[in-house]
């Protein structure tokens, strides 16, 4: 049985996101609604004693980015219009 893509998806709330490399939120996916490049930490790689942020370069606007998050980074984040859904 195949699950429900609805109820599957992390969409319980929705926030904008102030980009920080610091702040830390529930691991959600990152819609992207303007221009630019977009740093993420993956939510697996907090509490790692070296976490890897990841740089999506220049994603379509209307992007939701395929990876759970729990940081927007500032540093390399020029995209604006950033909202969490989780």
């Amino acid at each position: 049985m195949q699950p429900n893509p609805v109820t599957a998806l992390p969409g319980n709330d929705g926030a904008a996101v102030t980009p920080s490399d610091t702040g830390v939120f529930p691991p959600s996916l990152i819609y992207v609604g303007g221009a630019g490049n977009v740093a993420v930490m993956p939510a697996a790689q907090e509490g790692r004693a070296s976490p890897t942020a990841v740089t999506f370069t220049a994603p379509p606007v209307g992007t939701t980015l395929p990876i759970l998050c729990s940081r927007v980074m500032a540093t390399n984040t020029t995209a604006t219009l950033l909202v969490r859904i989780g």
